[in-house]
């Protein structure tokens, strides 16, 4: 099986005109398969109806764990590994421990986010990026719509003048 796909890029050249492209193209009942940009703009998710991101949840997640680990980390060493009696004061002083407790869960946090992020994004060490166009990196913005089998030339001829006429500077195909 081949793992490449074949797309339909627009290419535009603002903002503006891309987010009221999309709009359109939305509306006039095409799915577009992504958005590339050189910086954020904001509203696109939600011009292109994507699903908020359970990222948030898995942060709230990885934080629990790591506030479990540094109580019963904290806990464990003074109550059994090395108790010290501290002139009558309890073995496990709550209080004293909020700060450690915190960065733990802060550290479990943003590390287990950093790499669920990596992972669901399929970005590794060592793995080559499939870009659309280069020139999205720097000062572009392209639209795209895979194109499969049950597309056939008259999708890709109306989809491309709908491009065009929603000022798109440059439309072609490109198999990534």
């Amino acid at each position: 099986m081949s793992d490449t796909k074949k797309y339909l890029v627009g290419i535009f050249d603002d903002d503006d005109i891309l987010m009221h492209a999309v709009k359109d193209i939305r509306g006039a009942g095409y799915e577009i398969t992504d958005a590339f940009t050189p910086f954020p703009v904001h509203g696109l998710e939600h011009a292109l109806g994507l699903e908020s991101t359970r990222l948030h949840t898995a942060g709230l997640f990885f934080g629990a764990t790591g506030t479990t680990v540094a109580l019963s980390m904290i806990a464990f060493i003074n109550i059994f590994n090395f108790p010290t009696d501290f002139g009558g004061k309890p073995n496990f002083g709550l209080l004293a421990y909020v700060p450690i407790t915190f960065e733990q869960t802060v550290l479990y946090a943003a590390i287990g986010m950093t790499v669920s992020f990596y992972y669901l994004c399929k970005l590794w060490p060592g793995k080559t990026p499939k870009i659309i166009d280069e020139r999205t990196t720097d000062h572009l913005f392209a639209l795209t719509f895979e194109l499969d089998e049950s597309k056939d030339s008259e999708y890709v001829n109306a989809v491309s003048e709908l491009l065009k006429k929603e000022g798109a500077i440059e439309v072609y195909q490109k198999e990534v």
